[in-house]
């Protein structure tokens, strides 16, 4: 018989939020310099390919340790193709027209889907009027950033901006599924199935739509598959999905309002990506809303367990 999985102790569930923070902080510029040689799906599926192979060959001495049973075929396909294959497409897609920094703040609107999904969907977590509040700070930080950043690159910027706000969306369905329907379910199984699958069709989009682009493997290119495989996706998807089996949807999602900080400074610092004052001010705006958003004021009502997800 399968144990049920045991509550990790506050300080790992902190420490282990911090790693995945830092890392997916960083893999915004990692897949922007990985994009000067490579198009976007090949990059995206080479790094699910081997990330992929990777949880292949650890997932045996995982799983014996994690417990929990195979994955519904559903849910891991919904995983794969919101996750890894939708989501991901966007992001890399959107990164070569739109700074890695500011990509990254559009996405950290997906903590604020997820406690609406739990108000209106899943009902685990009924907002209060200061979470709406926070709601509403976020959406002008949003518009404010599409207002000025996005708009003075080109019409063409606002545009992807408007598609990359499929990804989180995507996302959040999947991970309403998960927590739905996954319960009890490892999520080492799940990551493995859904980034190899996921790989393989991003590939395959890429053999189709991506066919007579120039590539070139530069050290660059091959680092960043690497990076992006081992840290950005095996090391820290494993951390996040084992978390979220234990650890409620809402509290695991704070680590979204670190990421843009993160990847805004290593953008301006090591990628030369503009900064400017409405940058920091439309930042600072989408990451209160979202903190105020997920402020907790109440007890929530009991979630069912399950794996979930995220980006970066």
């Amino acid at each position: 018989m399968l144990r049920p999985p045991m509550a990790p102790r506050p300080a790992l569930v902190y420490s282990l939020m911090a790693v995945v923070a830092v890392v997916w902080g960083s893999t915004w510029l990692v897949i922007k310099q990985g994009l000067e040689t490579m198009p976007p799906l090949l990059g995206a599926g080479l790094r699910f390919v081997v990330a992929g192979a990777l949880m292949a060959c650890v997932a045996p001495w995982l799983v014996k340790r994690e417990g929990g049973g195979r994955p519904p075929l559903g849910v891991m396909l919904a995983h794969c193709l919101c996750q890894f294959v939708l989501n991901f497409a966007l992001v890399y897609y959107t990164e070569t027209v739109l700074p890695s920094g500011l990509v990254s703040v559009l996405w950290s609107v997906f903590p604020l889907l997820v406690a609406l999904t739990g108000h209106f969907v899943t009902k685990t977590e009924l907002l209060v009027g200061r979470q709406w509040a926070g709601m509403v700070v976020a959406l002008v930080g949003i518009v404010a950033l599409f207002a000025t950043d996005i708009a003075s690159i080109s019409p063409r910027a606002v545009t992807m901006g408007l598609l990359l706000l499929l990804g989180p969306l995507s996302v959040t369905y999947s991970t309403a599924l998960m927590k739905l329907r996954a319960g009890g379910s490892s999520s080492i199984l799940l990551n493995r199935d859904a980034m190899a699958l996921g790989g393989v069709l991003l590939l395959a989009l890429s053999f189709v739509f991506e066919r007579g682009q120039p590539v070139r493997f530069t050290g660059t290119a091959v680092a960043s598959v690497l990076y992006l495989a081992v840290f950005g996706s095996v090391l820290t998807f494993g951390i996040y999905v084992w978390l979220l089996r234990t650890v409620p949807a809402y509290r695991l999602s704070l680590v979204s309002y670190v990421i843009p900080a993160i990847a805004i400074w290593l953008g301006a610092t090591f990628g030369n990506e503009p900064v400017r004052a409405t940058t920091l001010a439309g930042t600072g705006l989408v990451i209160a809303g979202v903190a105020l958003a997920l402020r907790k004021s109440t007890p929530p009502v009991a979630e069912p367990e399950a794996a979930g997800s995220k980006s970066g």
